[in-house]
């Protein structure tokens, strides 16, 4: 039997979503299927969108079968919902179905809206804020052509505009590298990526944390959904799973940019986690019990669409 978890947000935490607000439907289906029945250990799943200022989930729902004999939810230390399943029995199939809705607020970066004293790179944070950055900043690569190519994107002096460098150099990655799809587990050295001119969207989303802390710019690993367009609305197409990057910039606060696609800000982007490493942001792990060969494959399917209208969301 399946074992279904089902939230709906009806308190006053769920905002009155304006016309220009829409409301995504997202669904990510994991399914793991054995040539014979094996056991299975704890599944960690990330898969809950945040609740952040500029998306609020509505309505979610995580269906798994078979039916785990233990579901507990938390929060990690930045924020990111986890969920833990154990399980007692045995099976062929184990599937994994996510059903999220939620308002998502298009957000980007307004020059007017940066700090007088970050407008111009190098700067330094306030003291008030250097501790919870602290591990934002710290350097992900010691590789020196890293640090070579971002002050590439430095002026003669030594400085730039913030915002002007920022822009520069996500929209550089996303004309100067190649975005491929890479299966392996892990992340690129950035080093190589810059090699290779070439790398997968979590790749070049380290790339560019990389060259940012560099420069002394805080900036941090973001997974979730990109919502792609698609008409058919009967299969769970339409949408991926994504990696992007958030840079802390004095006065608008955590910015989304992505360097696979050169978009400054959340525009079809659905956070599910920041974390400062990669490594901590995996949407789906866990362990089974058997031989080798009684694994026969996996699949994973992503729809993301337009839920509702604005009417139709309040009224719940």
């Amino acid at each position: 039997m399946p074992c279904s978890w089902r939230e709906k947000c009806i308190s006053s935490t769920c905002r009155d979503v304006g016309a220009a607000m829409p409301i995504l439907a997202i669904r990510h289906v994991t399914t793991y299927h054995y040539r014979q029945p094996v056991a299975f250990g704890e599944h960690r799943m990330m898969l809950r969108p945040r609740d952040d200022d500029d998306q609020k989930v509505l309505e979610s729902e995580l269906t798994i079968t078979p039916e785990p004999s233990e579901l507990t939810w938390t929060r990690d230390g930045f924020g990111n919902h986890v969920a833990i399943a154990r399980f007692a029995g045995r099976a062929t199939e184990l599937r994994f179905d996510s059903t999220i809705r939620l308002d998502h607020v298009p957000t980007g970066l307004h020059p007017a809206g940066i700090a007088e004293s970050a407008r111009t790179c190098p700067f330094a944070y306030a003291e008030a804020d250097r501790a919870g950055l602290a591990c934002f900043i710290a350097p992900l690569s010691r590789d020196q052509s890293v640090e070579r190519w971002a002050a590439g994107f430095l002026g003669a002096d030594g400085s730039a505009d913030t915002g002007e460098l920022i822009v520069d150099m996500t929209r550089t990655i996303r004309r100067t590298f190649r975005h491929v799809g890479r299966h392996e587990k892990g992340t690129q050295d950035p080093g190589r990526t810059l090699a290779l001119g070439s790398g997968s969207c979590r790749d070049l989303a380290v790339l560019m944390i990389a060259a940012l802390r560099s420069l002394g710019i805080a900036a941090r690993f973001v997974s979730g959904y990109l919502n792609l367009a698609d008409d058919d609305d009967d299969q769970v197409t339409g949408g991926n799973t994504h990696a992007w990057v958030q840079v802390h910039i004095p006065g608008p606060g955590w910015v989304d940019v992505d360097p696979s696609s050169g978009i400054i800000g959340n525009q079809n982007l659905v956070r599910v986690a920041v974390v400062s490493e990669p490594r901590e942001a995996i949407p789906l792990q866990g362990t089974w019990i058997g031989s080798a060969s009684d694994h026969v494959a996996m699949k994973v399917a992503v729809k993301v669409s337009a839920a509702m209208n604005r009417d139709a969301a309040t009224t719940r």
